[in-house]
């Protein structure tokens, strides 16, 4: 299906410069509200803690809840409705890795009932503890970066057929990584210091394509995760998930386009960059939009219908195939021009 002329030639790499502004903007703005913010908001999966869903027969006060929560020694609690209003549920968190020591449900119940007047439902309990919360945070950190490393390679072996240059550099980056980990060195920290690195060795390298697309899902991963800083909304595994689904749809996007980037760098051999760039993401242009409209009904669809479990991921998929769908167009395939501008100056 083609919905949009085959000769449409819409100049995308004439506004890169005012992409690049929106996109420092974006991604100072939300490296801004993260350390205003001590960093992502975690949630129990990651910083510990219990969070209790309840149901009540009626709508009941967040005051009266926490004094009834108060009765059993849970306190530093939030209270939040969760879902529709009319359900009459709520959602409890706490930094407390409450026991679960058996007929404690029970007991909760019973202090909700007597404190709110109406009957309590447990629907969900779930605790982790502060240690499990940061093994598992580690994790979710490794694993986002491994991702960005192996498409690394994948990008290096399919469009410039270096495979054990990128491979060799992944293996030593990685043996680095693991080494320092062993020496209590913060995860985050040591992740910047790797993607840093990373970034350096491609344009050593002289890994174009690979610099493009490593750009362009570090700058998707950032702002997604800066809405999140903004929104205050929390850092789940789910996220994680959500991320990491993020991180494959761009690519899959960025792809497309190097497809046709590098099919028209064979046929049009004489013409500029530029050119060549426009005429590719011009000839994918209708195929990128039909992806994303598909895919972002679904997404809006489970974020307006999906409910509280899946509202957060279905936001992050929102955010993050706006942003992948722009930094296809206006991060990946520019970087090929700043390159080759950079090779004239050689």
């Amino acid at each position: 299906m083609q919905f949009i002329k085959s000769d449409i030639n819409i100049d995308f790499v004439g506004k890169r410069k005012f992409a690049y502004g929106l996109s420092l903007a974006l991604i100072l703005i939300s490296i801004a509200s993260l350390l205003l913010h001590g960093g992502p908001k975690y949630g129990i999966d990651f910083a510990g803690g219990t969070v209790i869903q309840v149901k009540f027969q009626a709508p009941a006060s967040t005051k009266n809840i926490k004094s009834g929560l108060d009765t059993l020694a849970i306190d530093n609690v939030s209270v939040q409705h969760f879902g529709d209003k009319k359900d009459n549920e709520y959602l409890i968190r706490t930094d407390l890795s409450v026991a679960a020591a058996e007929g404690f449900s029970d007991k909760i119940q019973k202090s909700l009932a007597d404190a709110t007047g109406g009957a309590a439902e447990i629907r969900r309990m779930e605790m982790v503890g502060p240690q499990v919360g940061k093994d598992l945070r580690q994790k979710a950190l490794f694993a986002i970066f491994y991702a960005l490393l192996f498409i690394a390679i994948y990008i290096s072996g399919r469009f410039e057929f270096k495979w054990i240059l990128t491979g060799l550099m992944a293996v030593a980056l990685m043996g680095a990584v693991y080494f320092l980990s062993l020496f209590k060195v913060s995860i985050p920290f040591l992740i910047l210091v790797a993607l840093g690195v990373t970034l350096l060795l491609f344009w050593l390298l002289n890994l174009k394509y690979a610099m493009g697309a490593i750009v362009a899902l570090i700058h998707d991963v950032i702002i997604t995760v800066g809405i999140f800083s903004i929104t205050g909304k929390e850092f789940t595994l789910p996220i994680i998930a959500a991320l990491l689904t993020i991180i494959g749809y761009s690519l899959n996007d960025t792809i497309i386009v190097f497809d046709r980037i590098r099919e028209n760098l064979r046929k049009l051999s004489k013409s500029p960059m530029s050119v060549i760039i426009n005429r590719s993401v011009n000839e994918t242009l209708s195929r990128t939009i039909l992806t994303a409209l598909t895919t972002l009904f679904v997404v809006i669809a489970l974020l307006i219908l999906g409910g509280g479990i899946i509202h957060d991921f279905a936001f992050a998929m929102t955010i993050g195939i706006v942003v992948g769908t722009y930094s296809s167009v206006y991060v990946a395939s520019p970087i090929l021009i700043a390159w080759q501008e950079r090779s004239r100056k050689r």
